[in-house]
């Protein structure tokens, strides 16, 4: 397997390491924005079955790098697959996103959770790991990626995406050991899951707390961020002697960004809400941040597009730790000239601070 990254740039932002400019991937940049992703998901017949193969993952991950000059890939998979190790039975309704068939709605399911064999379980994204990182072969680093306990457990008690997490905050508030219980086993699930994938190849690794915002200040104190700290704890940080920077993301989280910093992680992600300059002013000795683009801007013109990089590049400053990115993920109906133009805006414009 080839060691050596002929683009570092990434990695290096996320050490805060200089760089020559400000580097670039997009969350869910392999997705159904872009046509020949749309192909090979028809082809595969289901969403599970494209996660499921390696081969597939593989051509996937590889499509948007095939299209932009991107300075990493993400694994393509799903934050699910890992309750669905667990035997909850993941299953994908038409138009209706991830559903369960095994929720957990009773106290003895709850305490018959297990973590699941990563090795045996897990293998097909472990598989793809090796898979897409001998066929990058060194073009730029391999994230690879999980839910955090908290995100998963929001799937994992109400049985699918929900509006308002009445299920899962009332089980929270209720009985609080109950909910414990299934993060605590998350966690040592998720931390298994990451190290294996990091075994597997990825280069740097991301914890996905997209239903984080939905907290209230102490509760996420006591039922995201501790879990996400006892992860990037467990987190192996170094492989074949080189180290693995990880990224933190809680989408509504600005407001804690400090409580995150503070867990251990070398970058955390930001949503569109917080503004990456006054984030750097409170936390960027510590460590890098990752964002901050409302994907929306992406349905306006090149030109907006241009003047809204120039706004967020500008507001961080000069120097390193910037890792450029949407503030959450690409909507399936961007035009694929636009993440074009982005991937190109950042580049050209990021020079001057660097």
């Amino acid at each position: 397997m080839n060691f050596k990254v002929k683009n570092d740039t990434f990695l290096r932002a996320l050490l805060r390491e200089p760089t020559e400019y400000t580097p670039l991937w997009m969350m869910r940049q392999a997705g159904r924005y872009l046509p020949e992703y749309c192909a090979t998901r028809k082809r595969a017949g289901s969403f599970l079955n494209l996660c499921k193969s390696p081969d597939m993952a593989t051509e996937v991950t590889l499509q948007p790098l095939d299209r932009f000059p991107l300075d990493a890939a993400i694994l393509f998979s799903d934050i699910l697959t890992v309750p669905d190790a667990m035997g909850l039975g993941l299953y994908f309704s038409e138009g209706e996103g991830p559903k369960f068939e095994r929720p957990l709605t009773t106290e003895a399911a709850i305490k018959a959770l297990r973590v699941p064999d990563i090795g045996k379980d897990l293998k097909y994204v472990t598989d793809a790991v090796s898979q897409i990182r001998k066929a990058l072969d060194g073009r730029v680093p391999l994230i690879g990626f999980t839910g955090s306990p908290w995100t998963l457990s929001c799937y994992m008690v109400e049985g699918g995406s929900s509006d308002d997490y009445a299920k899962v905050k009332t089980l929270m508030y209720k009985e609080p050991k109950l909910m414990h219980h299934i993060l605590s086993v998350t966690a040592d699930a998720v931390t298994e899951y990451l190290n294996a994938q990091i075994e597997a190849g990825a280069q740097a690794v991301m914890i996905f707390d997209s239903w984080g915002g939905a907290l209230s200040h102490a509760a996420y104190h006591e039922f995201s961020l501790p879990y996400m700290q006892r992860i990037v704890q467990g987190l192996k940080r170094e492989h074949d002697g080189v180290k693995i920077p990880s990224i933190v993301f809680t989408k509504g989280g600005g407001l804690w960004i400090e409580s995150i910093a503070d867990i251990g992680c070398d970058a955390v992600g930001l949503d569109w809400t917080m503004d990456i300059g006054v984030a750097r002013q409170k936390v960027g000795h510590k460590v890098a941040l990752q964002g901050n683009l409302d994907p929306t801007i992406l349905f306006a013109t090149p030109e907006v597009i241009h003047n809204e990089v120039e706004k967020i590049l500008s507001s961080y400053g000069y120097g390193s730790g910037h890792v450029f990115n949407l503030g959450h993920g690409i909507s399936q109906f961007t035009n694929p000239d636009n993440a074009a133009a982005l991937v190109q805006a950042v580049h050209e414009l990021s020079k001057k601070y660097h």
